[in-house]
């Protein structure tokens, strides 16, 4: 078996079907801009907000040449922390579709799209998984605990890459007992930037916070009556085998636990 550094998976995904990760900082811990309540990979160990060149395009290159399967339906840039913290971020995607057949997706919490460089590298994408958890400053900053970021910033810089991104972007939205009151004015803000997916997540992994129940994202669903919305309980686990386990564990969290999901 190869052992890989910057690759693991596949996985299923209730969003992507069968996902192969690629995690772009690779770090022994968490490197995040957030903080968040509920992340299934614990508390963040290095809170940073500055792009830097982690891991070398190269060095990812060099391990997805070596992808024995075929039956993938995205390469997804995720992992151990923030994706859009790697400054090359643009050039690892675009060195893997000249290798690679499949979508590429990247799961963003959305917090550096303000970035003109960061939304030119979003742009090279097909699939783009925006987080979308609060609706002000106040719940963001109780949920996401972000770094010296501006909510309306945020914002901004989703509204920005959805007037020129032509890929498909999906809204996430995590809800839990922290937000779910405020489920009307989320719903209000994730339509008025027009996406074409709405997700609704609750942290069904082992992490920092409780999951909500299926009846009531089923209640929250009603609020994006108007515009495409999956929730994670509306597709079924699937059994996946990955690659190498304690890679997959380290970037996506206990994925063995029952009602995992991606």
């Amino acid at each position: 078996m190869t052992n890989f550094k910057y690759i693991y998976g596949p996985v299923y995904s209730w969003r992507l079907g069968r996902s192969l990760g690629v995690d772009p900082l690779s770090m022994k811990e968490k490197v995040c801009n957030m903080d968040c309540v509920y992340c299934q990979l614990g508390r963040t160990a290095h809170l940073v907000n500055n792009r830097l060149d982690y891991v070398s395009t190269q060095e990812i290159i060099d391990e997805v040449k070596q992808i024995p399967l075929d039956s993938i339906d995205h390469i997804t840039f995720s992992g151990r922390g923030e994706p859009t913290l790697a400054k090359n971020l643009g050039d690892m995607i675009r060195a893997v579709k000249v290798i690679r057949k499949e979508k590429i997706a990247v799961i963003t919490n959305s917090s550096l799209m303000f970035s003109s460089q960061v939304r030119e590298d979003l742009m090279e994408a097909h699939f783009v998984l925006a987080k979308l958890d609060a609706s002000n400053q106040f719940s963001y900053d109780k949920i996401d605990q972000g770094v010296a970021l501006e909510f309306n910033d945020i914002i901004q810089g989703i509204k920005d890459f959805r007037s020129t991104f032509k890929g498909k972007l999906a809204l996430q939205i995590m809800l839990l007992d922290q937000n779910k009151d405020d489920i009307g004015q989320i719903a209000k803000l994730a339509k008025s930037l027009g996406p074409d997916e709405i997700q609704l997540n609750t942290p069904l992994r082992p992490g920092g916070a409780k999951p909500l129940g299926i009846a009531q994202l089923e209640y929250a669903k009603r609020f994006f009556s108007d515009v495409p919305v999956i929730s994670v309980f509306d597709e079924p686990t699937q059994e996946y085998t990955p690659m190498d386990n304690a890679s997959t564990i380290s970037r996506h969290g206990n994925f063995h636990k029952e009602n995992s999901h991606y």
